[in-house]
C-alpha cells in the first residue's frame, strides 16, 4: 500500500493521547490504593489537555485524505458495520471525556474518577476501533491479525507512557521512575508483539496469484505490459513505489528509534537518575512510531499489484 501521512499522523498521534490518559489515570487509582500523595491536580490538568491537544491534531490530520472533507459527518452513518465510522464516534467521545478529566481535576470537581474510568473504557474502545480498520481486510494479510489491534494498543500505551515520564518532569518529578518503568514495560511487550508480526508476515504465503488475479488458471502466465502507458490510480494509492532495500532501510529504522533506543534512553535514565532523558526518549520514540506506521502501511501487498506488476 501506498501509505498517507495524515493516516499515519492520525494514528501515530492519537495513540500517544490514549496512552497517555491510561498513564495519568494509572497514576491517580494507584496513588489513592497505596494511600500515597498523587501528583498535583495541575499535572493531570495538564497532561489532559494535552491528550485533548493530540488527539485533537489527530483528528484534523485525517481531514487530509478525504476527497470531500465537508462530507465527512457522514462517515459515521454506518457504524453498525464499519470499524471507521465507530472510530468516527469514539474519538470525539474521547476528547470529551478527556476534557472533562481535565476540567475536573483544575477545578476540583469530584468527578475524576468517574471521567477516568469512562475514559479508559473510550481509550480502549478507540484503540480497538483503530486497530480493526486494518484488521479486518481479510485479503491484505500482512494487517489480518489479532496482532494489528495488539500492537495498536500496545505501541499507543507506550508512547504515552513516555510522555507522561516526560512531562511528570515538569510537573510531577517523583512521578518520573513510575512512569519511566511503566514505559519500559510497555515498549518491551510492543517490541515483542511487533515482531511477532514481522516475523509472521516475513513467512506468510499469499492466496492471490497471477492466475487469481486475472481468473485464468494455465499454470504458465508472463505479464508483457500493464496494458497502458501511464500511470494509474491503482499503480499511485496501492503500492509505495520503493526498493526492497528501502523498506529494510525504514524497519531497521524504527526497530531502533521506536523501541531500542528509548529503552536505552529511559533505562539510563532510571539509573543514573538523569530524568531529563524522558523527553529525549519521547521524541525518538514517537519519530520512530512515525517510521513503524510507515512500514505497516507498506508493507500490505494489496492483490492487484499482481496485476499491474509491470507498473508496481
Amino acid at each position: 500500500m501506498n501509505p498517507a501521512f495524515s493516516v499515519i499522523f492520525l494514528t501515530t498521534l492519537i495513540g500517544a493521547a490514549q496512552g497517555l490518559f491510561l498513564s495519568l489515570f494509572a497514576a491517580e487509582v494507584w496513588a489513592r490504593l497505596a494511600g500515597a500523595a498523587p501528583p498535583e491536580d495541575r499535572f493531570f490538568a495538564v497532561g489532559a489537555a494535552l491528550c485533548v491537544l493530540l488527539a485533537g491534531l489527530g483528528l484534523v490530520a485525517s481531514f487530509f485524505h478525504l476527497g470531500r472533507p465537508e462530507r465527512a459527518w457522514r462517515s459515521a452513518a454506518r457504524w453498525r458495520t464499519s470499524w471507521l465510522s465507530r472510530e468516527v464516534i469514539v474519538l470525539p467521545a474521547f476528547l470529551a471525556m478527556a476534557l472533562l478529566y481535565g476540567l475536573a481535576h483544575f477545578t476540583g470537581w469530584p468527578v475524576t474518577l468517574v471521567a477516568g474510568s469512562l475514559g479508559v473504557l473510550l481509550a480502549i474502545a478507540l484503540f480497538v476501533c483503530t486497530g480493526m480498520i486494518y484488521a479486518c481486510i481479510r485479503f491484505l494479510q500482512e494487517w489480518s491479525t489479532p496482532l494489528t489491534v495488539v500492537n495498536y494498543t500496545v505501541l499507543g500505551i507506550a508512547s504515552g507512557a513516555t510522555l507522561a515520564a516526560a512531562l511528570a518532569l515538569f510537573l510531577a518529578p517523583g512521578y518520573v521512575p513510575r512512569f519511566a518503568w511503566l514505559a519500559v514495560v510497555a515498549t518491551l511487550l510492543g517490541l515483542l508483539t511487533r515482531s511477532m508480526s514481522l516475523w509472521r508476515n516475513a513467512r506468510l504465503r499469499h492466496k492471490s496469484s497471477l492466475q487469481t488475479a486475472i481468473g485464468v488458471r494455465h499454470p504458465r502466465i508472463v505479464q508483457k505490459a500493464q496494458g497502458f502507458m501511464g500511470g494509474s490510480f491503482n499503480t499511485r494509492e496501492f503500492f509505495h513505489h520503493r526498493s526492497r532495500a528501502f523498506l529494510r532501510h525504514v524497519k531497521s529504522t524504527f526497530l531502533l528509534g521506536a523501541f531500542v533506543v528509548p529503552l536505552a534512553l529511559l533505562l539510563c535514565g532510571i539509573a543514573a537518575r538523569w530524568p531529563q532523558l524522558a523527553v529525549a526518549a519521547f521524541a525518538i520514540q514517537y519519530l520512530g512510531l512515525i517510521a513503524e506506521r510507515w512500514y505497516f502501511f507498506a508493507e500490505a501487498n494489496h492483490p492487484q499489484n499482481l496485476y499491474y506488476q509491470s507498473i508496481a
